[in-house]
Protein backbone atom coordinates (compact mmCIF):
# COMPACT_ATOMS: atom_id res chain seq x y z
CA UNK A 1 0.00 0.00 0.00
CA UNK A 2 1.28 3.41 -0.94
CA UNK A 3 0.54 5.99 1.78
CA UNK A 4 2.45 8.84 0.12
CA UNK A 5 0.04 10.12 -2.55
CA UNK A 6 1.14 12.45 -5.29
CA UNK A 7 -0.39 15.86 -5.98
CA UNK A 8 -2.69 14.63 -8.79
CA UNK A 9 -4.19 11.98 -6.52
CA UNK A 10 -4.82 14.47 -3.73
CA UNK A 11 -6.37 16.93 -6.20
CA UNK A 12 -8.68 14.25 -7.59
CA UNK A 13 -9.64 13.19 -4.04
CA UNK A 14 -10.57 16.75 -3.19
CA UNK A 15 -12.65 17.03 -6.36
CA UNK A 16 -14.54 13.86 -5.41
CA UNK A 17 -15.15 15.10 -1.88
CA UNK A 18 -16.45 18.53 -2.95
CA UNK A 19 -19.75 17.25 -4.41
CA UNK A 20 -21.17 16.03 -1.06
CA UNK A 21 -20.20 19.36 0.50
CA UNK A 22 -23.03 21.01 -1.41
CA UNK A 23 -25.51 18.63 0.21
CA UNK A 24 -23.91 19.41 3.56
CA UNK A 25 -24.56 23.11 2.91
CA UNK A 26 -28.22 22.37 2.17
CA UNK A 27 -28.46 20.35 5.39
CA UNK A 28 -27.06 23.23 7.44
CA UNK A 29 -29.61 25.58 5.90
CA UNK A 30 -32.42 23.16 6.72
CA UNK A 31 -31.19 22.80 10.30
CA UNK A 32 -31.31 26.59 10.66
CA UNK A 33 -34.84 26.79 9.27
CA UNK A 34 -36.13 23.93 11.42
CA UNK A 35 -34.46 25.33 14.54
CA UNK A 36 -36.23 28.63 13.88
CA UNK A 37 -39.51 26.74 13.63
CA UNK A 38 -38.80 25.03 16.97
CA UNK A 39 -38.10 28.42 18.56
CA UNK A 40 -41.49 29.71 17.37
CA UNK A 41 -43.24 26.63 18.78
CA UNK A 42 -41.54 27.09 22.16
CA UNK A 43 -42.35 30.81 22.27
CA UNK A 44 -46.04 30.16 21.54
CA UNK A 45 -46.22 27.40 24.16
CA UNK A 46 -44.63 29.66 26.78
CA UNK A 47 -47.09 32.43 25.94
CA UNK A 48 -50.05 30.08 26.34
CA UNK A 49 -48.70 28.61 29.58
CA UNK A 50 -48.20 32.09 31.04
CA UNK A 51 -51.76 33.09 30.14
CA UNK A 52 -53.10 29.92 31.74
CA UNK A 53 -51.05 30.46 34.91
CA UNK A 54 -52.53 33.95 35.33
CA UNK A 55 -55.92 32.33 35.84
CA UNK A 56 -57.84 35.14 34.14
CA UNK A 57 -58.80 33.02 31.12
CA UNK A 58 -62.42 31.95 30.80
CA UNK A 59 -62.91 28.15 30.97
CA UNK A 60 -63.98 27.73 27.33
CA UNK A 61 -60.91 29.60 26.14
CA UNK A 62 -58.71 27.58 28.54
CA UNK A 63 -59.90 24.34 26.94
CA UNK A 64 -58.91 25.66 23.51
CA UNK A 65 -55.54 26.78 24.88
CA UNK A 66 -54.86 23.31 26.33
CA UNK A 67 -55.76 21.76 22.98
CA UNK A 68 -53.36 24.13 21.25
CA UNK A 69 -50.63 23.22 23.77
CA UNK A 70 -51.16 19.54 22.94
CA UNK A 71 -50.85 20.34 19.25
CA UNK A 72 -47.69 22.36 19.88
CA UNK A 73 -46.22 19.46 21.86
CA UNK A 74 -46.84 17.16 18.88
CA UNK A 75 -45.29 19.67 16.47
CA UNK A 76 -42.28 20.01 18.76
CA UNK A 77 -41.86 16.25 18.76
CA UNK A 78 -41.92 16.19 14.95
CA UNK A 79 -39.43 19.06 14.71
CA UNK A 80 -37.07 17.34 17.14
CA UNK A 81 -37.24 14.19 15.01
CA UNK A 82 -36.51 16.26 11.93
CA UNK A 83 -33.49 17.83 13.63
CA UNK A 84 -32.22 14.39 14.64
CA UNK A 85 -32.51 13.13 11.05
CA UNK A 86 -30.77 16.21 9.67
CA UNK A 87 -27.96 15.89 12.20
CA UNK A 88 -27.51 12.22 11.33
CA UNK A 89 -27.54 13.17 7.64
CA UNK A 90 -24.79 15.73 8.23
CA UNK A 91 -22.75 13.09 10.05
CA UNK A 92 -23.17 10.59 7.21
CA UNK A 93 -22.24 13.15 4.57
CA UNK A 94 -19.16 14.11 6.60
CA UNK A 95 -18.13 10.44 6.79
CA UNK A 96 -18.73 10.17 3.04
CA UNK A 97 -16.38 13.07 2.39
CA UNK A 98 -13.69 11.50 4.57
CA UNK A 99 -14.11 8.10 2.94
CA UNK A 100 -13.95 9.51 -0.58
CA UNK A 101 -10.80 11.42 0.23
CA UNK A 102 -9.14 8.48 1.96
CA UNK A 103 -10.22 6.06 -0.74
CA UNK A 104 -8.59 8.20 -3.39
CA UNK A 105 -5.41 9.18 -1.57
CA UNK A 106 -4.65 5.98 0.37
CA UNK A 107 -5.98 3.66 -2.35
CA UNK A 108 -8.27 1.91 0.11
CA UNK A 109 -11.18 -0.06 -1.39
CA UNK A 110 -13.92 1.83 0.45
CA UNK A 111 -15.99 3.16 -2.44
CA UNK A 112 -18.95 0.89 -1.58
CA UNK A 113 -18.95 2.08 2.03
CA UNK A 114 -18.84 5.71 0.85
CA UNK A 115 -21.75 5.04 -1.51
CA UNK A 116 -23.84 3.50 1.28
CA UNK A 117 -23.03 6.43 3.60
CA UNK A 118 -23.97 8.97 0.95
CA UNK A 119 -27.23 7.27 0.03
CA UNK A 120 -28.12 6.86 3.71
CA UNK A 121 -27.50 10.57 4.19
CA UNK A 122 -29.79 11.39 1.27
CA UNK A 123 -32.50 9.13 2.71
CA UNK A 124 -32.18 10.89 6.09
CA UNK A 125 -32.40 14.27 4.35
CA UNK A 126 -35.52 13.26 2.44
CA UNK A 127 -37.07 11.75 5.55
CA UNK A 128 -36.49 14.96 7.47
Amino acid sequence: MNFAPDLATVTHGIQLAVAPVFLLTAVSGMIGAVAGRLARIIDRARFLENRLEEGSVIPIRAIKMYAELAQLRHRGWLVNGCLALLTFCALLIGVTIILLFLGETAELPILKIATVCFLSGVVCFLSA
